[in-house]
């Protein structure tokens, strides 16, 4: 697998689609004819007549690359698109037909974070996960979940730098001096066995199987309250941890619908539902969850056989008890057959994050790579079982909370990072981290640290005490979107920085140079961090200016998408009711870039011209020119008569 395989020049200049590596070469979404390609490496239409001796009928294919991503739920996804980007070759290994995890069609669990369903305005998660969101909220607006599986799918396939393996399982990994060397998949639809050769090992698995095999130190059940001083945590360790969920989905069909539930079925009485109201029944119930009291991984036959016989008894309850006859007309029309896991093995690195971490307890991380915030959300192990009390413990962080690079690596294997709802954390911790906008930013941060491992051939351990290098890193992840509490910009390549900033005019003293003040969200009414002005036939624009010409081929600039809302895909009536499944109205739609350098006749001329943006970070390259002064004219957002903008960034 050479370098030739994986990079195909491509087109396109418009949007975050356009990837801008760290050595300034812009690559575009792959054709077809390159992605065909990638084809002929991972299924050789001439096999070579390797096997291995316990396999004689499985086709043995060897691949290179330089970060392997084990698992392609959010984490797994957003780690190898991160790591692709910035440069790595990636192989990503995905043991269903499908990316997505718990949020793709085959579960349909919605996708929340810090913001908490609203509950903090302002800190919906920034980066890859946004850029998904966006697309999907534009291209899917009737909330499809198959296309939102499509979507994930096209966001891999159209990087240069992956190489997508589905329906792959990795079983065993090889390991030398505390470092993995190669690893083994295998995809038995199409009778191929992939060893496949990294320098970094990503594991997004969430059963942390990668790290089972390559030998990691984990934690898996709920610590004593004594050994990290958690008050939430409970007196004696136990291996229990939460349990799993099956969701189903119902509509009116305008008739009648009558409904005989499965011999198995279990017989749900009002008494078991008294901590567990039914108020509505188009999407199905979290809190049809059980299995933590087992393995989760070892038990994953019991365990979906009986939240399937939970779903048909509480449907039957719904529709045959009497309590609720506003479902006649109602009829299940899908429901999961794959336990949505919570929990399972947790891996341990050089950092375990604990309450009090969450708690802000301690001082800020050096080197703090992401964000969290949703509450320490804590479940019975017993779930459903557990009909005497509440299905969930909720205790919610004062603030926004940091995941430090160290909580990202393993402790004893050298090369091996994780994602997701594996990170390096306490029971406790796990309870806030493990949800899937979390675990998208731990993946971005995870695949952004290992193509610096890549470039610098240092291992994570290494970054974290290399501080001019995590620096490095951590500018990196801010000039990609992702939040990091309290790191603003400070690039040195970033020409913007240097500039005076003026524009036509400005709404609610939301003044010019706060679009390189270094920070991109504002919080509630704030206009603190970002500048915004009426638009007007007069016309609206934001400009810099330099004492001296400097030369510039790359600008980005981040819009507003109005964080202070929920963008998310759900089934869920209350969830959906307050997301907008259109472009977002603060958005700048229309714009154009245009520069001036003043030894020519003075004329502004044309960088950039876009029509119909959404996203919120927008890279444009251009053929190299000296400029003095680059003014950014909105002509028109996706409906709000103001136009805002909370970062401006120009590189030579």
């Amino acid at each position: 697998m050479n370098r030739r395989e994986f990079l195909t020049a491509a087109s396109g200049l418009a949007g975050y689609s356009l990837m801008v590596r760290m050595d300034g070469v812009a690559a575009g979404p792959q054709s077809r004819e390159a992605i065909a390609q990638q084809f002929n490496v991972i299924a050789p239409p001439q096999p070579l007549g390797r096997k291995l001796a316990a396999e004689t009928h499985m086709t043995l294919v060897d691949l290179n690359c330089e970060v392997l991503v084990a698992g392609g739920g959010m984490a797994g996804v957003c780690a190898a698109v991160a790591a692709a980007r910035n440069g790595a070759k990636v192989v990503l290994v995905q043991d269903r037909s499908r990316l997505g995890g718990n949020s793709s069609s085959e579960v349909k669990m919605h996708i929340v974070g810090a913001n908490c369903h609203g509950g903090r305005p302002g800190w919906r998660e920034g980066g890859l996960i946004e850029e998904f969101r966006l697309d999907d909220a534009v291209n899917n607006p009737q909330g499809s979940w198959e296309l939102w599986d499509l979507l994930l799918y096209d966001k891999v396939k159209s990087e240069p730098n992956i190489t997508l393996l589905l329906d792959s399982v990795l079983y065993a990994a090889e390991t030398k001096d505390s470092m993995i060397q190669h690893v083994l998949a295998r995809c038995d639809k199409t009778e191929h066995i992939y060893r496949i050769q990294a320098r970094l090992f990503i594991d997004c698995t969430g059963d942390s199987r990668l790290a089972l095999e390559a030998g990691a130190e984990m934690r898996v059940g709920r610590e004593a309250r004594s050994e990290f001083n958690e008050s939430l945590a409970f007196a004696s360790e136990d291996r229990h941890t939460q349990g799993s969920s099956i969701l189903f989905t119902a509509r009116d069909y305008g008739k009648p619908m009558p409904y005989k539930p499965p011999q198995w079925a279990r017989k749900v009485t009002k008494d078991q539902l008294r901590f567990r109201p039914i108020t509505s029944w188009e999407y199905g119930y979290w809190w049809i969850e059980w299995g933590g009291q087992f393995d989760t991984i070892r038990d994953n036959e019991r365990i979906r056989f009986q939240l399937l016989a939970i779903i048909t008894g509480v449907w039957n309850y719904i529709k045959n008890s009497g309590d609720h006859p506003t479902s006649a007309n109602w009829a299940m029309d899908w429901i999961g057959m794959l336990p949505g896991k919570r929990e399972s093995r947790r891996i341990v690195g050089d950092h375990i994050l604990t309450q009090s971490d969450l708690e802000g307890k301690h001082d800020e991380p050096e080197d703090a790579v992401a964000v969290g915030g949703w509450p320490m959300d804590d479940h019975p192990p017993s779930g459903f079982d557990a009909s005497d009390q509440p299905p969930f413990r909720s205790i919610k962080p004062p603030q926004v909370y940091s995941i430090p690079l160290r909580s990202l690596y393993s402790r004893n294997v050298g090369n091996l990072m994780m994602a997701g709802r594996n990170l390096s954390a306490t029971h406790v911790a796990f309870s806030s981290t493990r949800v899937m906008a979390t675990c998208a930013v731990a993946g971005q941060a995870a695949g952004t640290a290992a193509a610096w491992c890549v470039r610098y051939g240092l291992t994570p351990r290494q970054i974290h005490q290399d501080k001019p290098r995590l620096r490095e890193l951590q500018q990196a992840l801010l000039r990609d979107d992702q939040t990091i509490k309290r790191l603003r910009n400070e690039d040195p390549q970033d020409l913007a920085r240097l500039a005076n900033v003026t524009a036509s005019g400005s709404h609610n003293q939301s003044w010019p140079k706060n679009v390189i003040n270094g920070y991109v969200r504002d919080l509630g009414d704030e206009w603190q961090n970002r500048w915004g002005a009426k638009l007007s036939s007069e016309g609206t624009w934001l400009q810099l200016t330099w004492d001296q010409p400097q030369r510039i081929s790359r600008i980005q600039i981040t819009f507003d998408t109005g964080f202070h809302r929920e963008l998310t895909l759900s089934s869920q009536q209350s969830v959906a009711r307050g997301v907008i499944r259109a472009p977002q109205p603060e958005t700048v739609r229309d714009y154009e870039i245009v520069w001036l350098f003043e030894q020519l006749d003075g004329l502004p001329r044309s960088l950039v011209k876009v029509e119909g943006n959404y996203q919120r970070l927008n890279r444009h390259s251009f053929e190299l020119v000296v400029a003095r002064m680059v003014r950014i004219l909105l002509k028109a957002t996706n409906g709000d008569p103001i136009g805002r903008v909370y970062e401006v960034r120009c590189y030579a």
